[in-house]
């Protein structure tokens, strides 16, 4: 199992990032790497926000954060292969709420993924990280 935080700095709160860019929010997994097959997300909202996580392949020469992003401050999900967003269950739901928890299962192939929260305006604010899924 991956323990996954998600954490912001609450609203209005924002710190100097990478490259100067401002960012608030964050997703942290508890392991970078995991062996193919079953793969369960634990997922806490130590934040002050509602947040979700889904997961998404990354394709050859593309790295985690560099998703375009819709007139929405929303990416694309589709290709999404789980999703972790309903507070205090499993599975698919209207976020989870903060202090609370979700949790997902599925089946990942060896590859690199990337872990993302899609409220609007979390991905560009930092809400993303990369999973590599190893051969058993």
């Amino acid at each position: 199992m991956i323990e996954v935080t998600a954490g912001d700095m609450g609203p209005g709160m924002m710190s100097g990032g990478p490259g100067g860019h401002m960012v608030m929010m964050r997703l942290q997994a508890s392991a970078n790497s995991v062996s193919a097959g079953q793969v369960s997300l634990l997922v806490f909202n130590a934040g002050a926000l509602t947040h979700e996580v889904i997961v998404l392949p990354l394709h050859a020469g593309q790295g985690a954060g560099e998703r375009p992003v819709g007139p929405d401050g929303r990416i694309d999900e589709t290709g999404s292969l789980a999703e972790a967003s309903q507070t205090c269950g499993p599975g698919a739901g209207e976020g989870i709420r903060p202090g609370t928890t979700a949790w997902t299962t599925t089946a990942l192939q060896p590859g690199r993924y990337e872990l993302i929260c899609n409220f609007p305006g979390h991905y560009t604010a930092g809400m993303y990280t990369e999973l590599g899924v190893t051969s058993p």
